[in-house]
């Protein structure tokens, strides 16, 4: 038995299946949430890793250099 909401913006007492071990099989939208946050993840670590080669491409410009020829 599991309590919270599913499918329904109503709060109550749903049967829920687990796996052998006892853990709790995900339904289709709490996996379509899982992966969308892992997409969301990806994409900030992505920006972050844009904006890094952009400090770096104006840090070695500051210091003479042409990112290009490097």
């Amino acid at each position: 038995m599991w309590s919270g909401q599913f499918e329904e913006e109503v709060t109550r007492l749903w049967l829920r299946w687990c796996d052998r071990d006892g853990q709790i099989i995900l339904t289709g939208a709490e996996r379509a949430e899982i992966e969308r946050q892992g997409r969301e993840t990806e994409r900030q670590e992505k920006e972050l890793e844009r904006q890094r080669a952009e400090r770096l491409t104006e840090r070695l410009r500051q210091l003479g250099e042409n990112p290009d020829e490097i």
